[in-house]
């Protein structure tokens, strides 16, 4: 109760900015849309209609009809489902994996940090999205895959990241008393290192989610990521491009709703930037 009474005590005392408020609009509106998917979908996302194929935007096809007759909104709207469950599931595993490493490498260092350190420099030669493709490559094309492949490589940097802010914190004044006192290292790590590492850790978690979309938006258009026919923007993207002159609603709408997803998202990270250095100064 008492975590409970101090958090509602936080999240009452923040005070929206502009950017917070935008981001609120807009991922508030897409988790909404995601779970009531079935029920404003007009079509079913799947069904094929060859009569109606390539139709224009029209009272009853609003984003048209794709290449095969398949309702174009019915299918933006549930694709908002996989694709927001990428950004969760694609973001949790690293932040949790390198959060642990982070704190254990900077808090101990010895042994541990030598070892994080090697790893960190191994993965830093090679561009990101070089590695994550590998990986997908060897274990083959498809969702799971793909955040299998993210969790392996991701997580170096939220380590890299939690370790330089553990080097800062541990040398404090209170971290010291703690050790004075007698507190077990668990318990100094979770109660007083962890909470002043996490504000830095969530807003950059928020910004990577961005990355990650467009990421499984991208390794879905070039057929690593999502398999059709499951309705994902990346995938709808691939699938009108060939079709993209006669027409251009099969690539526009979900590239529009990819962009308004990565902007809600950047500008919920920039909000609890922009809240972080106000609680710093």
């Amino acid at each position: 109760m008492r975590h409970v009474k101090i958090l509602f005590e936080t999240l009452r005392s923040v005070r929206l900015t502009g950017p917070m408020l935008a981001a609120a609009a807009i991922l508030g509106g897409w988790f909404l849309v995601a779970l009531t998917a079935n029920f404003i979908a007009p079509h079913d996302p799947d069904a094929i209609d060859i009569v109606h194929m390539l139709g224009a935007p029209s009272a009853e096809h609003w984003f048209g009809t794709d290449q095969v007759g398949r309702d174009v909104f019915s299918r933006v709207l549930h694709a908002s489902r996989v694709d927001l469950l990428l950004c969760v599931v694609g973001v949790l595993p690293p932040l949790l994996i390198g959060t642990t490493l982070g704190l254990l490498s900077g808090y101990f260092g010895g042994v541990v940090d030598v070892i994080f350190m090697r790893i960190y420099d191994l993965t830093a030669a090679f561009p990101f999205f070089v590695l994550v493709l590998a990986i997908v490559g060897v274990l083959g094309p498809g969702l799971s895959n793909f955040i299998i492949a993210l969790a392996l490589v991701g997580w170096v940097t939220y380590a890299r990241l939690v370790r330089a802010e553990v080097l800062v914190v541990k040398e404090s004044e209170y971290i010291q008393a703690a050790q004075c006192l007698g507190f077990s290292q668990p318990a100094i790590l979770l109660h007083h290192v962890l909470p002043n590492v996490m504000g830095s850790i969530i807003a950059y978690g928020v910004s990577d989610a961005v990355l990650v979309m467009l990421a499984g938006a991208s390794f879905g258009f070039i057929g690593m990521g999502a398999q059709p026919p499951l309705a994902e923007w990346g995938v709808m993207i691939a699938d009108g491009q060939s079709f993209v002159l006669q027409a251009w609603w099969i690539c526009f709408f979900p590239g529009l709703a990819a962009i308004s997803l990565g902007l809600g998202f950047a500008f919920l990270g920039d909000g609890l930037g922009q809240l972080q250095r106000a609680q710093a100064s």
